[in-house]
C-alpha cells in the first residue's frame, strides 16, 4: 500500500499532484481553507467544479503545499 495521497475524483486512485483549496462562504470563516487533492487528468475539471460555486480559493502543486504546511509547522 502506497503513503501517495490518491486523487479527489469519484473512481479515480491515481497519485495526486494538485491541491486545491477551497471553502465555502456560507459555511466556513474566509481564512479556512478545505483542500480536494487532484491528479493531472482531474485538476481541470475539480477546479471548475469548485470554480462555478464560488469555492476554488487556490490550486498549488501538491510538493509545494507540503512544503509551505511543514514550514508552518516548525
Amino acid at each position: 500500500m502506497s503513503d501517495t495521497p490518491i486523487c479527489s475524483a469519484k473512481g479515480c486512485r491515481a497519485d495526486a499532484v494538485w491541491v486545491l483549496a477551497w471553502n465555502n462562504p456560507k459555511i466556513h470563516t474566509p481564512e479556512r481553507r478545505k483542500t480536494w487533492l487532484a491528479c493531472e487528468e482531474h485538476r481541470e475539471h475539480l477546479s471548475q467544479f469548485l470554480g462555478v460555486r464560488g469555492f476554488l480559493k487556490d490550486v498549488v502543486l501538491l510538493t509545494e503545499w507540503e512544503e509551505a504546511s511543514s514550514a508552518a509547522d516548525g
